[in-house]
């Protein structure tokens, strides 16, 4: 909302918000895959994978309106203008991005909202990162159509063991200075920020399930040497 509170929607009667909606929706586009035909869940589950494409209160959309038919086949610029909800603004300060992080869980330094999908108009002296770096754009403007909006060819996040670096890519230009310069896409590295202490593979979720086992292991060959195990 504009006051920067969670907007409440209601789904079938119920009113859901915040982390409580995403939960809604991911429930809603499971049953729409998995639910047997005929089923009345899945048929408005359906239906409301539809609106979550295109709906002025589906949280993946967020917009007043979708004006693809508008911008196709009418000239007015008006009627084409798409309004974006309040989020778009507010991402930009910290406290609203803390309450983000803090209604998921996703507490500490280290953590941050990755927004994809929405084109930095960085020839405009736009920023992908966001909040004092609560939030990170990237993804908006690999394609040549957005190019002339953003200047650039958007962006890219890399995580790895050490941390997060942003690589902002330059437009693609012609297979002949692509061949000349032996490098099709030029793209520039920005340093986000490092781990405090790098990352291994004991430290990932398949590391932990890893250990888990190595320490079974372990009980078992001690059980088998001191003849609890007999083979």
């Amino acid at each position: 909302n504009e006051d920067g509170s969670f907007k409440h929607v209601k789904i079938r009667g119920k009113e859901y918000w915040g982390r409580k909606l995403l939960d809604k929706a991911d429930q809603l586009i499971r049953t729409a895959y998995f639910d047997e035909e005929g089923e009345d869940d899945k048929e408005f589950a359906m239906d409301y994978i539809w609106y979550m494409w295109c709906g002025p209160e589906a949280p993946l959309f967020d917009k007043d309106k979708m004006a693809t038919f508008e911008r196709y086949f009418l000239e007015d610029k008006k009627i084409q203008k798409e309004k974006k909800g309040y989020y778009y603004t507010l991402r930009n300060r910290e406290d609203i991005c803390d309450q983000i992080l803090d209604e998921f869980g996703a507490l500490g330094p280290h953590s941050h909202i990755i927004n994809g999908h929405v084109p930095v108009k960085t020839i405009q002296g736009e920023q992908p990162m966001k909040a004092n770096g609560k939030l990170f754009v990237i993804d908006g403007g690999f394609s040549k159509a957005y190019q002339p909006e953003t200047g650039i060819a958007g962006y890219t996040l890399v995580y790895h063991s050490h941390g997060m670096q942003l690589v902002q890519h330059e437009p693609f230009q012609s297979r002949q200075k692509a061949i000349e310069e032996g490098l099709d896409i030029k793209s520039t590295n920005f340093v986000l920020e490092f781990n405090s202490q790098r990352m291994m593979v004991k430290d990932t979720d398949k590391g932990k399930e890893l250990v888990t086992q190595i320490q079974d292991l372990k009980k078992l060959l001690v059980a088998y040497r001191i003849g609890l195990i007999k083979y």
